[in-house]
């Protein structure tokens, strides 16, 4: 049984680092946090008749608001048109744009975490960076248009359903991006190896802050570097000296929650 959504998407986009307008997604729990989703437009359900889809409440009570766009087809059929994938006798046909739009923090006086993420090409670790953020309470992912890769079918794939539980921006310029979240009172913490480098859990990451990190390859680009208040390491012990970004995420990320946590005892 597929626990996780599944997506895939119909590309038309001509710019690579911008989400295709048309998605579709399928299995039970994709199929629910769709229905629960109010940033998404359904266009068409494909659902197997007497499949497993009929036999879920919510399902069962969420198609019935989408008569129109519901067919029920045979299961030969639904094997057919979705070859190879695992859909749990249902498929929603979706569209609308994954990204959100950056709000003003200027009033907030709450913890606020953001993730910047910079030269980060690799679909799976941002899938995998997605899933952390959305279980460790982050606020919002920052990525940059130009140096990063975007939503893509594996990486929302990867996320497992974080992709549309977190606030995903996307900003023309990164450094320029931080240096304007400054000015709203957030401190920025670069992870990256430095002499002067902090070890993660000396930082303190409470209050209104952006955990900023590169690739293991590029790392951050100098400028967006120098953007950065703090910079922060995680000290190693073993042979091999970089940590996938994914697993550097999870380390910050849990770290800031427990401050947060141990702040509110």
């Amino acid at each position: 049984m597929c626990k996780f959504p599944q997506v895939c998407m119909k590309k038309y986009s001509k710019n690579k680092n911008q989400s295709s307008n048309l998605f579709f997604i399928y299995g039970l729990n994709g199929a629910e946090q769709i229905f629960n989703s109010k940033k998404l437009d359904i266009v068409k359900i494909d659902v197997m008749k007497d499949g497993k889809a009929f036999g879920k409440k919510f399902i069962n009570s969420s198609l019935k608001q989408f008569r129109g766009k519901v067919s029920n087809l045979p299961k030969d059929q639904i094997l057919k048109k979705y070859k190879g994938l695992r859909t749990q006798g249902i498929v929603i046909h979706f569209t609308g744009s994954l990204y959100s739009t950056m709000p003003r923090y200027n009033q907030v006086k709450k913890d606020i975490l953001l993730i910047a993420l910079d030269n980060i090409e690799d679909p799976q670790n941002l899938g995998q960076i997605l899933r952390t953020a959305e279980c460790g309470g982050v606020d919002g992912l920052i990525l940059p248009i130009n140096n990063s890769v975007g939503l893509t079918q594996t990486s929302i794939q990867i996320s497992q359903g974080a992709f549309l539980n977190i606030p995903i921006y996307q900003c023309n310029n990164l450094k320029n991006e931080i240096l304007r979240l400054k000015k709203e009172g957030f401190w920025s913490v670069a992870l990256e190896n430095g002499l002067n480098a902090k070890p993660w859990y000396e930082v303190d990451m409470r209050g209104k802050t952006i955990i900023v990190l590169g690739s293991e390859g590029k790392g951050i680009r100098p400028l967006v570097l120098k953007s950065c208040d703090f910079t922060s390491t995680i000290p190693m012990k073993g042979k091999t000296n970089s940590l996938n970004v994914s697993a550097a995420v999870s380390a910050v990320v849990f770290e800031r929650l427990r401050q947060t946590l141990t702040q509110k005892l």
